[in-house]
């Protein structure tokens, strides 16, 4: 069966399960190409910037700002400007900006969830218009002899059924891998903002006793020059 068949057979609801399957392919594609972009390299930029906190929280700062066209750059340079700020305070950053990127990689799947839930009620709608129309051209004649083609109302019935399950089972496992890509991605986020604030405790730890040490010793040149 051709293009042309198809749309001859599938009936009135052909056309709205074609706008159905376009919308559906348009987001797959899209989809497609931001997961492509996204997990290039990913891993490593992580990396980077991790370990470059270990050395220099500035460093790892501009570092996450040179990756911030990234969605792990973005997660990542959202707490790291907040120095010198609480942990508490840091941790919450984390979380909302991890919230923020994985809200953003969600993008499409409502309307996958559109498309897998209309493409079969409009392949049944379509299933039910063409038995209507098949039994609406079966005459009997008085002796019990079916006298008409009702071969055209099946097929429309079937096509439309047909359609509707194709488009609904393609966008459906689309569906699924993304949502799988995207549970990764909240466990790379959350074990990568883990390490991350660990190390930004340390180092607010490590700046509060410097400030603390240094008001001691401040204390003490004060109180040696006033004993003189």
């Amino acid at each position: 069966m051709n293009i042309i068949e198809l749309f001859q057979k599938g009936g009135p609801t052909i056309w709205p399960l074609l706008g159905l399957s376009i919308l559906a392919i348009a987001t797959i594609f899209e989809r497609f190409w931001f997961w492509s972009n996204l997990l290039r390299g990913e891993r490593k930029t992580a990396r980077q910037i991790i370990d470059a906190a270990r050395r220099d929280w500035d460093e790892a700062t501009h570092l996450a700002r040179q990756f911030s066209n990234q969605p792990i750059g973005r997660f990542l340079f959202t707490p790291l400007r907040l120095a010198n700020q609480e942990p508490e305070i840091f941790r919450l950053a984390l979380e909302a900006s991890a919230d923020e990127e994985l809200t953003a990689m969600r993008k499409g799947s409502k309307i996958l969830e559109a498309v897998i839930a209309l493409a079969p009620l409009l392949g049944l709608f379509g299933t039910i218009l063409g038995l209507q129309n098949s039994l609406g051209k079966l005459n009997f004649e008085d002796v019990g002899q079916i006298v008409g083609n009702p071969s055209l109302g099946i097929d429309q019935a079937l096509t439309s059924t047909l359609v509707g399950l194709g488009i609904s089972i393609i966008s459906l496992t689309f569906y699924r891998l993304f949502q799988g890509l995207v549970f990764n991605q909240a466990r790379i986020f959350r074990r990568t903002g883990n390490e991350l604030e660990l190390i930004y405790r340390q180092f607010w730890l490590q700046s509060k006793t410097t400030e603390v040490q240094a008001a001691l010793s401040a204390q003490s040149d004060v109180t040696d020059s006033s004993s003189y």
